[in-house]
């Protein structure tokens, strides 16, 4: 690939309880980065790929703290507007013994006025590979327009479903609709098992039952949880167990396994190896509770990659159900993430 991975969508502020609980008592709040492509371009550059993340933020503390805290990760942002007239995004963590709740501030801001004029930019139209969520499909009718066009321009384009409920007005229906059509235009698809058992049905039981929901994609990337990934070149697919981690936050995880996937084919890898690597770029995500958490010593990414696949599967957790992994700041299990528009 010549060009940088392009990775276009809206980052928030997150504002998040410090120490982990409700946000009704908290004391003290943190501001983090949390942002789909975002997340994905910080792994990326981790990984060493020229990568750039392309967005626009408001005028104003939050735009330029995210801005310059994905720029000190190795991402170039020569492509993020700045827009004068809307605000930036914000989310609340709100953690409970029921799962985090996450509050959304979004509505009207800068990244949901973005649209399809935003390809005809030099910072977009350099890119190798263009990396869109579904998250941008579903935050206005210019950000859907944006994903549509991008799908028939001539850049290949990597979609991660990443589906959002709260998102969604029309519900499900009108989620499922739409995310299968655009994910069956894309060049790369990356979406969970139980993501597309919530969005196409029970039916969808298994890998296999994805790629015919969806055979458009030339490459298919299906993830089940801490069990496993399959990947799917044309007919070839191949499947790889995912190692045993001991798991803080599961938010984040999923980009985290798309930079590691992309990163491996950017470096002409193989299916194996770019499941390897997605797996364990995806540990460094769900062992912190921020979106963005440290890779692997590159000696040890380097052993893991090579190791045999007896040697592999060691790592991964016994056959048969697996548990939920838990928390490394307390024994309870790891409630799911729930989101409110």
């Amino acid at each position: 690939m010549s060009g940088p991975v392009v990775c276009v969508g809206e980052t928030m502020a997150a504002l998040v309880p410090e120490p982990v609980g409700p946000l009704a008592t908290a004391g003290t709040l943190a501001v983090t980065v949390a942002g789909a492509e975002s997340n994905t371009a910080m792994y990326l550059a981790d990984h060493g790929v020229p990568v750039r993340w392309v967005s626009a933020v408001g005028a104003d503390p939050f735009g330029e703290r995210i801005t310059a805290e994905v720029a000190a990760c190795g991402v170039d942002v020569s492509g993020v507007r700045t827009d004068p007239a809307r605000p930036t995004g914000l989310l609340l963590k709100d953690p409970g013994a029921a799962g985090t709740r996450v509050r959304y501030y979004r509505a009207g801001s800068a990244a949901a006025a973005l649209g399809p004029d935003l390809l005809a930019a030099p910072a977009v139209r350099e890119a190798s590979l263009l990396h869109l969520t579904g998250i941008t499909a579903a935050l206005s009718a210019s950000c859907r327009a944006l994903v549509e066009a991008a799908l028939d321009g001539p850049v290949p384009v990597s979609f991660d479903v990443n589906h959002r409920p709260a998102l969604w007005p029309g519900g499900r229906e009108e989620a499922a609709a739409v995310l299968r059509g655009l994910a069956d235009r894309a060049d790369l698809v990356f979406v969970g098992l139980d993501e597309a058992q919530a969005l196409w049905g029970p039916a969808v039981a298994d890998p296999a039952a994805v790629r015919a929901l969806l055979p458009g994609p030339r490459r298919l990337v299906v993830k089940d949880g801490p069990r496993a990934a399959t990947a799917y070149d044309g007919a070839a697919a191949r499947t790889v167990p995912a190692p045993a981690v001991e798991v803080v936050e599961p938010v984040g995880a999923g980009d985290a396994f798309a930079a590691g996937f992309l990163a491996a084919l950017h470096r002409g890898g193989s299916t194996e190896r770019a499941l390897r690597l997605g797996h364990l770029t995806a540990g460094a995500a769900l062992r912190v509770g921020a979106d963005h958490g440290p890779l692997p010593p590159p000696d040890r990414l380097a052993a893991l990659l090579d190791a045999s696949e007896a040697e592999w599967r060691a790592l991964a957790p016994a056959a048969g159900p697996t548990p939920r992994a838990p928390l490394a700041r307390s024994a309870a299990p790891v409630p799911p993430a729930r989101q409110d528009a």
